[in-house]
């Protein structure tokens, strides 16, 4: 059977450090005679997170080398999420959908949430927009109250590049987004007392 992408991961529980680094492209110049700053920002905004495994006795760890092999390198790609944020802190009740089509950048305007709630969702929460290879991981940047008809607009990063559909599901527990592997090489380390070390680098896709 045929491999499809997005895959997911064997499991987070391997994790034996792992880091979530939020890029973005801003250019800035300074003139060498006033010092004046200007500021230029372009529209790159993503995740990337690398992550190394605890050793792991062969049978615990063929899982995750067939993982990584079946991505063959870059070509593939896989869901992933933060282990620790799967969980908003904000109240998150209702039944959250984007509100209007056409909605791209840094706010999203939302309807379907619980009215009239304080922190529907709180600075550092996660969602998850799409499914399958259209899905995307955002962060909630700024504490969120919905207003009597059950609105809200959330600021969020990264910014959204291609808009979704009214009505286009919000997902708030468990949320994730496709990441590709950084790199073509997919090493896995044998060491003594028949364990394996293995360590991953990828970046979301845009």
């Amino acid at each position: 059977m045929a491999i499809a992408y997005p895959i997911d991961l064997p499991d987070t529980t391997s994790y034996r450090e792992a880091r979530m680094t939020a890029r973005t492209v801003v250019g800035v110049t300074k003139s060498p005679f006033t010092g004046v700053q200007q500021v230029q920002k372009h529209q790159g905004q993503w995740w990337e997170f690398e992550c190394s495994l605890v050793p792991m006795v062969r049978d615990n760890s063929e899982d995750w080398i067939a993982f990584l092999l079946s991505l063959n390198g870059q070509e593939g790609t896989f869901l992933l999420g933060d282990p620790y944020g799967t969980t908003p802190r904000g109240v998150a009740t209702g039944t959250p959908l984007i509100k209007g089509a056409s909605q791209t950048g840094k706010t999203l305007i939302t309807d379907g949430w619980t009215a009239s709630t304080t922190n529907i969702l709180k600075a550092g929460d996660y969602f998850q927009l799409g499914s399958g290879s259209n899905t995307r991981l955002h962060k909630v940047l700024t504490n969120t109250t919905s207003n009597a008809s059950g609105e809200a607009t959330l600021d969020i990063f990264p910014e959204i590049k291609t808009a979704y559909a009214d009505n286009t599901a919000i997902t708030t527990s468990n949320a994730m987004g496709v990441f590709r592997l950084s790199s073509n090489e997919m090493a896995f380390d044998l060491k003594q007392a028949s364990t394996y070390g293995m360590s991953f680098a990828a970046a979301g896709v845009v």
